[in-house]
């Protein structure tokens, strides 16, 4: 008889709609001082088996791939209400395991399509406040690397970076970028790369109004560093930037700055062989440059002897054909240079 009154399986619309109960649960758990601890271990735990179970239906298991037709329908009630919000609110009262289930969790369903429709990205739109909650987690050491990493997602869309880009959230990176732990730095300088690489008009349409403080904050915080390693990513990154095609107005305003190459010939003269390299692949689009300012030029033409001594030096570890041509076009450029009037 028993088997007449077997529970029907649960599908995975019921699974978000329990698990947000549970959430609203963890919430208000905190306000209600009366409740059995008992209790609240036996929802805590039914709530971390939820975001395990969720994330199996995404990810798959050792036993079975991902079904389309579940993964969509999750992915819908899990946006149809505020089942992220609550979510995120809820980290810090989860455990460690169930953390890291929760993120990878989230970071599943900024990919998942119904309809040929990314409705994360959808919600996302309509809840970009949310993108305030996950920045203030990098200055909880705790849960920065979660919230680093739903945050890293979250920006895959196009609509969410640009809010980031025109908030002032962008200007906190530079000192994230530089906080002594090194996890969380290394997160931050990962998310800031994602930000300034991956949506190529939101990021040139951002550089082309922000330039001004952007590249000062980013020279005097990054490029000029006392730490090595803040110093080596930047300068990479410099790279990634203005080679870009799409950055091209930007990137010939940048080399025509004075203050720029001062700090890009200071990073040539590292001791730093890879910044020396990473230095270079900057340092030849000014002299690429064929209107380059008259101060440009001059001061150029005063270092010509110890830029042509400093450069027929540098060579990278593996024989690279590319860089030896590029080093070879700029040499002649810099050999070329006549001291220039002032206008």
């Amino acid at each position: 008889m028993k088997g007449l009154f077997k529970s029907k399986p649960r599908t995975p619309a019921d699974i978000v709609r329990q698990t947000r109960d549970l959430f609203l649960y963890a919430d208000r758990s905190n306000s209600l001082p009366d409740l059995r601890e008992s209790k609240r271990e036996e929802k805590m735990a039914e709530l971390s088996k939820n975001i395990r179970d969720m994330k199996s239906i995404l990810y798959g298991n050792s036993e079975a791939e991902p079904v389309a037709e579940a993964c969509a329908q999750l992915t819908q009630e899990f946006f149809r209400e505020d089942t992220l919000r609550l979510l995120i609110t809820c980290l810090p009262k989860l455990n460690l395991e169930t953390r890291k289930d929760a993120t990878q969790l989230v970071a599943n369903l900024q990919r998942q399509q119904v309809n040929s429709r990314l409705i994360a990205s959808d919600y996302l739109e309509a809840n970009l406040d949310l993108m305030d909650v996950l920045m203030e987690g990098f200055e909880n050491t705790d849960l920065a690397l979660h919230y680093g990493a739903m945050f890293r997602e979250c920006i895959r869309h196009q609509i969410v970076a640009k809010y980031v880009l025109e908030s002032e959230h962008v200007k906190k990176f530079f000192d994230y970028i530089q906080l002594p732990n090194f996890d969380i730095a290394a997160d931050a300088a990962a998310t800031f790369k994602e930000l300034l690489t991956r949506h190529k008009s939101t990021v040139a349409e951002f550089l082309t109004k922000n330039e001004d403080w952007f590249f000062a904050d980013y020279n005097s915080k990054l490029l000029e560093s006392s730490n090595y390693i803040t110093r080596r990513q930047a300068i990479k990154l410099l790279g990634d930037i203005l080679l870009d095609r799409s950055n091209s107005a930007v990137m010939t305003r940048y080399v025509s700055s004075r203050d720029n190459l001062r700090i890009l010939m200071n990073l040539l003269r590292e001791s730093s062989k890879s910044i020396q390299i990473e230095a270079f692949h900057v340092f030849k689009l000014f002299a690429a440059n064929q209107n380059k300012p008259s101060d440009i030029v001059n001061i150029l033409v005063a270092n010509k002897s110890k830029l042509l001594r400093l450069l027929a030096d540098l060579k990278p570890d593996k024989e690279d054909e590319r860089f030896e041509a590029d080093k070879s076009q700029v040499l002649k450029e810099i050999a070329a240079l006549e001291p220039r009037d002032l206008a």
